[in-house]
């Protein structure tokens, strides 16, 4: 199924974003409490469907057209042909989003491997490069290939979650719903979704080599919106059965967790998180190496395949290190000045410049 060209063109770079989003977007939770479930369970539901998909879809489809029409596949050839000799600023906010994001993925990686696998918090954060280093090490095919399959094991674990959480208190899930709670400010959270997850959307780039057609490109686009938020939709129903008490709680996966009451399911749980992960960290740095790739060939050379694991244990050790010494938290307090520098970069540009290009270029 993943070699089908209908699932390469159409389905391939929504579930590739998916993995770009998981895990800054709903992978403890606590995003969708932040962004949605504080303004009632029913507005959160606007600000999820009706704002943030909307943002995404229509990002998704103008840049997937954008790169198909301009064959710049990595996000530095694109940033290029989207703000020109400002390119680098975009780049700025990449590599400092996944310094962060690295950061977060390594100390998680740790924790997990301590505290549900039993190891050594070391040996998480070894296996995380080491799986990552290989899946970078073999190129474009198998990492398309992780990603489309991991995001499918996934949605299993999610939409289990969710007939779990039904089963065991579905009641409390449909009065709350009832009760219709919309609290202001839920468009505006729903736009803050969008635009806190979407700045790193030009690193799935890699995968738009598979589209030929602009129908292809703009379906490809719309379908994304959809594919990327809906395990978080089943999170988010999951923890409306605990609404308003989960809003307080830092970590509402592990709440949900608890109150189901399953060891199995947490060990299966956890061990689906630390496989996204390792997509998360995988795209990002996958992404970086097809920047660099890029550039070598304008030089024409081809960048060494050594290189690949290389930058690979380098970025991962450099961010299990910021992690260790605490500099993640002091990074993060300035992740949303990052965030607003993709508004500036990307977000905004896409939709202005970026449909501009598209209108005249069918005129």
């Amino acid at each position: 199924m993943f070699r089908s060209r209908i699932f390469q063109k159409y389905f391939l770079p929504g579930f590739v974003f998916q993995s770009m989003v998981i895990a800054g977007g709903y992978g403890t939770g606590r995003e969708l409490v932040e962004f949605f479930l504080k303004f009632g369970p029913l507005g959160g539901m606007l600000g999820m469907w009706v704002v943030s998909t909307v943002i995404w879809s229509a990002v998704c489809a103008v840049t997937f057209e954008l790169s198909r029409m301009t064959r710049t596949y990595d996000y530095r050839s694109f940033a290029r042909e989207l703000i020109g000799r400002y390119w680098w600023l975009y780049e700025v906010c990449y590599l400092v989003t996944m310094a962060v994001v690295l950061s977060v993925i390594a100390a998680a990686a740790g924790s997990i491997s301590e505290q549900v696998l039993g190891l050594p918090y070391l040996a998480g954060v070894l296996l995380m490069m080491a799986a990552v280093g290989f899946l970078v090490l073999k190129g474009t095919a198998l990492v398309e290939k992780f990603l489309s399959v991991w995001s499918f094991v996934l949605y299993a674990v999610y939409l289990v979650f969710l007939v779990a959480s039904l089963f065991m208190f579905g009641d409390d899930i449909a009065a709350t719903l009832a009760q219709g709670v919309i609290e202001p400010g839920w468009f505006l959270g729903g736009i803050e979704y969008a635009a806190y997850n979407v700045g790193t959307l030009p690193a799935v780039l890699f995968t738009i080599r598979h589209l030929e057609h602009r129908r292809e490109a703009l379906t490809a686009g719309l379908l994304a919106g959809p594919i990327a938020i809906l395990p978080g939709f089943f999170f988010y129903l999951a923890m409306v059965g605990q609404y308003p008490s989960i809003l307080s709680e830092t970590v509402p996966s592990i709440v949900l967790l608890n109150a189901l009451g399953s060891r199995a399911f947490l060990l299966v749980f956890q061990i689906m998180l630390l496989g996204t992960l390792v997509e998360t960290g995988t795209a990002l740095i996958h992404a970086f190496n097809e920047r660099l790739a890029s550039s070598f060939e304008e030089k024409g050379r081809s960048l060494p395949t050594k290189t690949r694991p290389i930058c690979a244990i380098l970025l991962l050790a450099l961010a299990s290190i910021l992690a260790q010494a605490g500099l993640e938290e002091l990074i993060s307090t300035g992740y949303g000045t990052v965030t607003y520098g993709f508004w500036l970069v990307y977000l905004l540009p896409v939709l202005t410049v970026g449909v501009v290009k598209l209108v005249r270029s069918s005129a």
